[in-house]
């Protein structure tokens, strides 16, 4: 059998209906007393006693149960606003119907919420209200400081039925001033911390405030601090989350900017992350990778990386191997692969991250460079982009000019067959070619048997290009004195050299399909006539050129002899120009 309870404030119904029946029932006995007299008969007289004894037990029973309704009511709006309070993680909305609710379950006329701050520790106001949920101006502010101080220093509640005549407030400047009366402070505990104070006064009616405010808001305050701590807790992980994010996207849209292929796997070879450069090299897409383990979704480079995997997390260092990997749509590519731990905060190896470059077409590029570089010169390969950018115009520079002329005797070539002969004229241009790379020199061109080779152009400048000229010149003739037995000239290969420095245009000569770097002027043409003056084994230089060596030569007087050879007359040029021979006697 299930027993039903009633609420309270139908038995106090039932309570006041019984005590009206009891006085009206007296009421009605005392009408007919006289009347029972008269016809002799009489009352007992403990009757009317009985009556005024339930009726005052009727009433201290209704009061009882107002008393309880009122618990009751509170009780019952304390666990609805703590139910409410807890149902939002929004700081301010918790704050908020924390102060409303104190305002109706005390019943006072201003209610003042402080939270400490937790950076310095002070108390700060965070909501005030008024009875009719107004929200008073911070300017608007008149409480007791004293009072909250003081709860917030000890972490005692506070209650004043009269501030007013209170000893303990009586004298305090904001009591008098603000003409508070009845005043309750209770702290907000989290922890043992006092983390704040709710406040609420009455400027008008003394003695608002008991026993039962105190422990009704002592019980919302601690369940209001609970509130305010997880609403402040949600508050620092939304904005943690929020500087997650925030640093998540910038880190991916660095990890998604990088130029090199990135992929990123864990301790077991699980691939965990790549990079859009990396699906554009291996020609994939991350749903074909993340996920799998490394040696069944990149066959590709498992095998050329296996033993690098292997050596980067068992030795804990990085490694670099360059790879071919055949890609799918792409062919054979040339891959420059890094491999580098990754390792958590105690040092161990909890996977790799890889970084790839495809050389692909760099490395045609070097395979292509390297067959042009056997028909230009070296430092104009290097330096094609500037002599690009030259155009086809040209510059005005001083600059020096060396002609070689290797002179084969016909009694060498006379039984070698046409290839047999090219490749001894090349035997002899490259013991020439050597001395002028050494010396800086850039080979314009070969014409036939002989060399032109300049010297302070825009892609080898030199502030001794007329001596590194002529100490090309003296190499390649120590050169040629080494080759065969100089008893026997008929048989024996020699050179002639001019050399001139001055002034030249240099630039691009040509169409836009085709061009060729080179010097012209009356400077290379002085500089070839005294080639054609040169005789077997002879080094003919201009006056410019032993003027600027002039310095240097007491270096090589033990190996090098210079005769002056006075003027001659130069076809084309109305002054005489000297010259000066070199002689090498190492």
């Amino acid at each position: 059998m299930t027993t039903q309870f009633r609420p309270t404030d139908t038995i106090r119904q039932e309570a006041q209906a019984l005590g009206r029946n009891l006085h009206n029932l007296q009421g009605v006995l005392l009408s007919q007393r006289e009347i029972l007299r008269q016809r002799g008969m009489t009352l007992p007289s403990a009757v009317f006693t009985l009556l005024e004894d339930a009726q005052i037990t009727m009433q201290d029973l209704i009061n009882g149960l107002k008393e309880e309704e009122e618990a009751l009511r509170q009780l019952r709006a304390l666990t609805q606003t703590a139910a409410l309070i807890n149902s939002t993680l929004d700081l301010d909305e918790v704050l908020s119907q924390a102060m409303d609710t104190v305002l109706r379950l005390t019943g006072a006329e201003r209610g003042y919420l402080m939270l400490r701050n937790e950076q310095t520790g002070e108390m700060e106001y965070r909501v005030a209200r008024n009875l009719d949920r107004e929200t008073i101006a911070q300017d608007a502010f008149t409480v007791s400081r004293s009072v909250i101080k003081r709860v917030a220093e000890t972490g005692e509640p506070v209650v004043t039925t009269n501030a007013q005549d209170d000893p303990r407030f009586a004298a305090q400047e904001s009591i008098v001033s603000f003409a508070l009366r009845s005043i309750l402070c209770v702290p907000l505990k989290s922890k043992g911390h006092v983390i704040g104070v709710i406040y609420a006064d009455n400027r008008i009616r003394a003695g608002l405030f008991g026993d039962s405010e105190l422990a009704m808001l002592n019980a919302f305050a601690n369940q209001a601090a609970i509130a305010i701590e997880n609403a402040r807790l949600f508050e620092r992980i939304r904005a943690a989350l929020a500087e997650i994010s925030e640093i998540k996207a910038l880190l991916d849209d660095v990890f998604a900017s990088i130029p090199s292929g990135v992929i990123v796997t864990d301790a077991s070879d699980q691939i965990t992350l790549l990079n859009d450069a990396a699906c554009d090299i291996l020609r994939l897409t991350p749903e074909q990778v993340i996920g799998g383990v490394l040696p069944a979704r990149l066959p590709m480079l498992a095998d050329s990386l296996s033993r690098a995997l292997e050596a980067t997390r068992l030795e804990n260092r990085r490694m670099s191997v360059e790879l071919q990997a055949e890609v799918e749509t792409r062919g054979t590519r040339t891959l420059s692969v890094r491999l580098s731990p990754l390792r958590d905060a105690r040092q161990s190896i909890e996977g790799v991250a890889i970084v790839m470059d495809d050389l692909t077409e760099a490395r045609q590029r070097e395979a292509q460079l390297n067959v042009i570089r056997r028909y230009l010169p070296p430092a104009m390969v290097d330096n094609i982009q500037s002599i690009a950018q030259l155009g086809l115009g040209g510059v005005r520079r001083d600059i020096t000019v060396l002609y070689v002329d290797i002179r084969l005797p016909g009694v060498l070539l006379a039984d070698l067959s046409p290839q047999q002969q090219l490749a001894e004229l090349n035997r002899y241009v490259a013991l020439c070619c050597e001395p002028i790379h050494r010396f800086g020199g850039v080979i314009d061109k070969f014409m036939g048997t002989e060399i032109m080779a300049l010297f302070n152009t825009q892609l080898n400048p030199s502030a001794t290009h007329a001596w590194d000229a002529v100490r090309a010149a003296l190499d390649i003739a120590a050169a040629f004195a080494g080759l065969g037995d100089p008893d026997t000239p008929p048989t024996q290969p020699c050179y002639a050299i001019g050399i001139h420095s001055g002034i030249a245009t240099m630039g691009n000569v040509g169409s836009k399909v085709r061009r060729e770097f080179t010097a012209i002027g009356d400077t290379v043409n002085l500089a070839h006539r005294l080639l054609d003056l040169a005789g077997d084994n002879e080094i003919l230089a201009s006056q410019e050129v032993y003027n600027a060596c002039e310095v240097h030569l007491p270096q090589i007087t033990e190996h090098v002899r210079t005769t002056d050879r006075g003027e001659i007359e130069i076809r084309g040029r109305q002054q005489p120009a000297r010259i000066y021979q070199f002689e090498w006697e190492g």
